[in-house]
């Protein structure tokens, strides 16, 4: 089962949610696919292993061979070419390494070199197998980052994905092919602005949802109401606990001290496989 962790804005708890299901269950495989900052690592506190650079292919063109027809820079949809009549310019910060413009080329005059965007470190801690991806610093691009992420899955285990936050494109391919996503939200009329938003992108995907409200007992009730609208299960609501912030703020999950939510998130979990099999039975 792949399991993915969401959320529509930054700061709702994502990473509190996905690390504290992950120690609650133990034997799982857990990928922090927010490879522009990863801080999963910090909670689940793994003995890194080992580490494999990621790199996408860059054009290069041979002047001596290239005619400047234009066609590369028409058959790239980033932009990332430009054809003048006596030279071809490369944007190296749009290319996505798709390697449609050295596959179209007549003249086979454009050959392929590696660029290094960022790295893979794998670790593990007891019975939890980790790993997180760190994008390169100035480099733009982070779902090359998260597709090789998710090449290393594992699916005879049960997979957790913490998911970068927002709904972009490297969210996109995080939770793609998860068998329900976890959208972590605070009952605020932000919080509620950016779930409206998740909820639709993983409506388009044809994604199974649950909700987990985060602090749950400050705000309102519009959350409630909206996911009561949306026929959206709450399967865990979390309050308002000095505790587990003091907790957080040394790095310690709230399973490891409070007995009662480990409980809870295999609670948690237990929802979701009931979903999953009803869905799969429909």
């Amino acid at each position: 089962m792949i399991i993915s962790v969401a959320s529509g804005k930054g700061g709702t708890g994502k990473t509190t949610i996905a690390t504290n299901l992950a120690l609650a269950l133990e034997q799982v495989q857990f990928i922090d696919c927010d490879v522009e900052e990863p801080n999963a690592h910090l909670f689940l506190r793994p003995q890194i292993e080992k580490k494999v650079t990621v790199t996408i292919p860059i054009p290069r063109i041979d002047e001596t061979k290239c005619t400047h027809c234009g066609r590369c820079a028409e058959a790239c949809e980033f932009n990332a070419l430009v054809c003048f009549p006596q030279t071809v310019l490369t944007l190296d910060e749009l290319c996505h390494g798709c390697g449609a413009c050295s596959y179209i080329c007549p003249e086979e005059a454009i050959s392929e070199e590696e660029k290094e965007i960022g790295v893979i470190e794998f670790g593990r801690r007891n019975g939890i197998e980790f790993l997180h991806g760190r994008l390169k610093v100035g480099e733009p691009m982070a779902t090359p980052i998260i597709r090789m992420e998710k090449s290393f899955i594992k699916n005879e285990r049960t997979i957790i994905l913490d998911a970068p936050p927002g709904t972009s494109c490297p969210v996109i391919e995080t939770v793609k092919g998860s068998d329900l996503c976890l959208l972590v939200t605070e009952p605020t009329p932000f919080g509620l602005n950016d779930l409206m938003l998740a909820v639709e992108l993983l409506k388009q995907l044809a994604i199974p949802m649950g909700v987990v409200i985060n602090r749950a007992d400050v705000g309102n009730k519009d959350v409630h109401e909206y996911c009561r609208r949306e026929e959206i299960p709450i399967l865990l609501e979390i309050p308002m606990d000095r505790n587990i912030a003091h907790l957080y703020s040394d790095g310690i999950s709230m399973v490891e001290k409070i007995p009662e939510y480990r409980d809870k998130f295999i609670g948690l979990f237990a929802w979701i496989k009931e979903i999953t099999e009803r869905i799969g039975n429909v």
